[in-house]
């Protein structure tokens, strides 16, 4: 809907919430901080969203074995974020770890590998 600010405060009283709830390491914290993240990256604001997904990144690296499915979503985010900042070397390197994962982890036809190809693709021509 747009309501950016709205979606910024539910999702912070949420994290709070997580904070207090939750061990440091749970992966519940890495997906707040992931929506977190996607309200800035939808404001435009890459360089706040990197901040968050990087967060999310790093909880699921305390929280989840490094074959994690998760990750994948971790590094497809960061990488449209850096795609946002103009940075598409960066981007290109976290959107082929996500397609790799992904490629691993979920069927052939499933819609997140065609999604991001297409990031890639995009990318790729931006470069």
């Amino acid at each position: 809907m747009g309501n950016y600010s709205k979606a910024f405060e539910f999702y912070e009283k949420s994290h709070q919430i997580y904070e207090k709830a939750l061990p440091l390491n749970h992966p519940s914290l890495a997906t707040s901080y992931n929506n977190i993240a996607g309200v800035y990256n939808n404001m435009g604001d890459y360089s706040k969203a990197l901040e968050f997904y990087e967060k999310a990144l790093k909880t699921r690296e305390k929280a989840l074995p490094s074959n994690h499915p998760d990750f994948a979503y971790s590094y497809n985010n960061i990488g449209t974020a850096y795609s946002g900042k103009g940075d598409y070397s960066k981007a290109l390197s976290f959107l082929e770890k996500a397609l790799s994962i992904f490629k691993k982890s979920l069927p052939s036809t499933h819609p997140l590998i065609k999604a991001t190809k297409d990031n890639i693709d995009h990318v790729k021509k931006k470069m």
